[in-house]
């Protein structure tokens, strides 16, 4: 939860411009607030790519099932999905994950 500033807690030292001056200990509260804030984005985004993923994967569970012969790139297809997370440690990545082709 993002931290409600009080007037007492932000300062009462205003510039010429009318802007606040902080602490640098209120500073990187704020910081640090904002870095909580964006990994939590990031963990939801990367969860809602995994759900889809997920369902992707069980779609084509019944390609291995044993009255099947999975094709080479119907077992490429799933790898590629297993493997789409990998490296996504941004938010710019987790929304321009490139999604393979189903075969």
């Amino acid at each position: 939860m993002v931290k409600s500033w009080t007037w007492n807690e932000v300062g009462d030292k205003v510039d010429s411009t009318g802007i606040v001056k902080l602490t640098q200990a209120q500073k990187q509260a704020i910081a640090d607030e904002w870095n909580e804030v964006e990994k939590k984005y990031k963990d939801q985004l990367l969860e809602a790519l995994r759900q889809k993923r997920n369902t992707l994967l069980k779609d084509t569970d019944w390609w291995g099932s044993s009255d099947n012969t999975i094709t080479d790139a119907q077992k490429k297809y799933r790898k590629d999905l297993r493997d789409l997370t990998t490296g996504l440690d941004t938010e710019e990545k987790i929304l321009n994950v490139t999604w393979p082709t189903k075969p």
